[in-house]
């Protein structure tokens, strides 16, 4: 089952390192103003996006395998047909802890699948929002 009480909330916000897939190079989106937010509250925030060579001062990668980093949470700003296909990404690499998919965003397959191989998942709920109601 995905996510929902507030004691696991608050551990997920503990991790340190957020990989942002879909984050967006234009303020005044919230794939762009949520990883903002986040950067500010400490975070390390690692922005894919092919079509973008740098967001938020930091280089974009063009997709979650091509980032370097270890990574603890893989927040998800894209619509709910592409996230399978980032689920698989993310069983790709032994790394990630939590996928977390942002407001509006489901599909409970893909969560079932990355819940069986062990990671946690959160769907159709704000980071942001979730980081003032139960981290900030």
């Amino acid at each position: 089952m995905p996510v929902d009480s507030a004691t696991e909330i608050r551990d997920i916000l503990e991790y340190e390192t957020i990989a942002v897939v879909g984050c967006s190079s234009s303020p005044g989106k919230a794939a762009h103003d949520v990883p903002a937010y986040l950067q500010k509250q400490g975070y390390d925030i690692h922005p894919v996006n092919p079509f973008a060579d740098e967001i938020l001062g930091r280089v974009a990668a063009d997709s979650l395998s091509a980032v370097d980093a270890a990574i603890d949470i893989v927040c998800i700003f894209r619509p709910s047909e592409e996230v399978a296909t980032i689920v698989d990404e993310v069983l790709e690499r032994d790394d990630v802890d939590v996928v977390w998919m942002q407001l509006g965003i489901r599909d409970d397959d893909a969560a079932a699948r990355a819940e069986r191989e062990g990671r946690q998942v959160v769907q159709d709920r704000c980071m942001k929002v979730a980081h003032r109601e139960f981290g900030g």
